[in-house]
């Protein structure tokens, strides 16, 4: 096994553009306008979608990191309420987090010190880093390409 290989291929799942868009693809030039826009048959906004990339992510970045981890309650602590609503202040600060977390997951990822394999000491049977980034790779491209996919429903493109 090559876990340099490993490594980079992670990266590029994580921060790429390959098979998939990514976040800076999908919210470039985005109207402000439409950040609490709700599209049809849809049950949250543009920003409330974003929101939750970045929440799922953090958590999934709390969880390789911390000892004292807890489970959130899904679904109600991986969506900001419904009511919430986000101005441009609330929509950056969104995006920078989820580009902080973002690449501190790469951080680790790129340690040749810390183990891709080995189980999380705090984590379920099974979890590991490698594990939880392929969770995280996973979910970001979904709901990015939703994102994507929402903003040309609209016409938003």
């Amino acid at each position: 096994m090559n876990d340099r290989l490993i490594r980079e291929q992670l990266v590029n799942a994580l921060i790429k553009r390959q098979a998939h868009q990514s976040l800076d693809d999908v919210i470039a030039a985005f109207p402000p306008a439409r950040y609490n826009t709700r599209p049809p048959n849809t049950p949250y906004t543009f920003w409330r979608l974003l929101e939750h990339l970045r929440i799922a992510q953090a958590d999934i970045l709390d969880y390789i990191e911390n000892p004292a981890y807890r489970y959130p309650t899904f679904p109600d602590d991986y969506w900001p309420p419904p009511a919430v609503l986000a101005d441009a202040a609330a929509w950056q600060k969104t995006v920078e987090g989820f580009r902080a977390d973002l690449k501190a997951l790469v951080a680790i990822v790129r340690d040749p010190a810390r183990d891709l394999y080995a189980q999380i000491p705090h984590g379920e049977a099974g979890h590991t880093i490698l594990r939880e980034v392929l969770v995280v790779a996973a979910h970001n491209s979904y709901h990015i390409g939703e994102f994507g996919s929402l903003r040309g429903t609209l016409d938003l493109w």
